[in-house]
């Protein structure tokens, strides 16, 4: 009896299902062990501090707080108080600022296809820093405590339609105009941040300045932490949406034309949104470097390059990343805090540089000089 002719198409499809299964599962591995770490990684934030809480008592509090334990509190009403009212709402900035600068660097790097890209690409920190500048070197309170939030979105929001009024020529927007446009209103903005340092005559002015741009979680509350929180859920769900054409400009600009995708009014309107995302995470906490170009890098490492899986490990990956540099830079120099900005810098400047090495090392594979 002779044996039936294999179907030389069954073998590679059955392959390619068994690869799609394989990443899945590997996508969902990543996701619950990154979970897992932020929750570990929020309860060490609440637990560790000048004041050390246990994990049971921190699990104890909150609980308490959300209605799930109705037993009598066995803790000080001021454990309860560092714990909800002053490391909660820092813990939860943390998370939102990292996963939402994390995001936003992953496509920023898609979209001008630079693997140095991140989210500050079009000035919008120079604008932010600018914005809060003002209101604390001449002591704007017109907003009462959100005056210095609100001037950093809009100095953000100015930067923005500066850099794009920059780059528009002939009712377009090309993305090598728009980041050399933001390059120069980035180096226009620093310059009058600088002169604005160089002419003040007090000296607790300056300190205020060079604290905020460092970047820093601390001073923020309940009250303004829904604001950075609505940018990210906002900024996730529509990059979720845009993630296939995420992924065709990975093949260059003239494939995802063929494709279909209108590449510059896609290009501009995702710039706008990751421009005004990072103009909210600013105002929050600063403008914290080098978590946009670090974490989308190092989640591809697990989960490959498309974007429907970098975008959600690399935003829990990027919370945790921030919810810990924030805990060292509260203990490593105790009582005295470090801005978190600076430990950032100390992880990030050494990735570059690698980043840089691994890119001309690639290039030089290539026989490119």
């Amino acid at each position: 009896m002779t044996a039936p002719t294999p179907d030389p198409l069954a073998e590679p499809a059955a392959r390619r299902r068994g690869d799609k299964a394989a990443g899945r599962t590997t996508l969902a591995a990543t996701l619950l062990v990154l979970a897992v770490l932020l929750l570990a990684s929020a309860t060490a934030g609440l637990a560790i501090g000048s004041v050390h809480v246990p994990p049971g008592q921190v699990w104890g509090i909150v609980t308490h707080a959300l209605g799930a334990d109705r037993s009598e509190p066995y803790w000080s009403g001021a454990r309860e108080t560092i714990v909800l009212d002053v490391r909660a709402p820092r813990v939860l900035l943390g998370a939102v600022t990292g996963a939402g600068l994390a995001v936003v660097g992953a496509a920023m790097q898609a979209l001008v296809r630079n693997p140095l890209a991140e989210p500050y690409l079009l000035g919008v920190s120079s604008g932010a820093s600018l914005g809060a500048v003002v209101v604390i070197v001449f002591g704007v309170t017109l907003l009462g405590p959100v005056s210095l939030s609100a001037a950093a979105f809009a100095g953000a929001l100015g930067a923005l339609f500066l850099v794009y009024a920059t780059a528009r020529t002939g009712g377009r927007i090309t993305s090598v105009r728009l980041v050399l446009s933001g390059v120069a209103i980035a180096a226009v903005l620093t310059a009058v941040l600088d002169l604005l340092l160089l002419t003040t005559d007090r000296g607790n002015e300056a300190r205020a300045v060079l604290a905020w741009t460092l970047g820093g979680l601390g001073g923020v509350t309940w009250g303004t932490l829904w604001l950075p929180s609505a940018a990210l859920v906002i900024g996730i769900g529509v990059l979720l949406v845009q993630a296939r054409r995420l992924n065709l400009l990975l093949a260059g600009e003239e494939a995802a034309t063929t494709m279909g995708l209108d590449v510059a009014r896609f290009r501009a309107r995702m710039f706008v949104l990751l421009s005004l995302v990072t103009g909210v995470l600013v105002a929050a906490a600063g403008p914290i470097g080098f978590v946009g170009l670090m974490l989308p890098h190092i989640v591809r490492l697990f989960v490959g390059g498309d974007h429907r899986r970098v975008l959600p490990t690399a935003a829990l990956g990027g919370a945790v990343f921030l919810v810990w540099a924030d805990i060292a830079a509260r203990t490593v120099a105790a009582p005295s805090e470090i801005p978190v900005g600076v430990l950032t810098a100390l992880c990030g400047g050494p990735f570059f540089l690698w980043l840089l090495r691994r890119d001309a090392r690639r290039g030089t594979d290539r026989g490119v000089a």
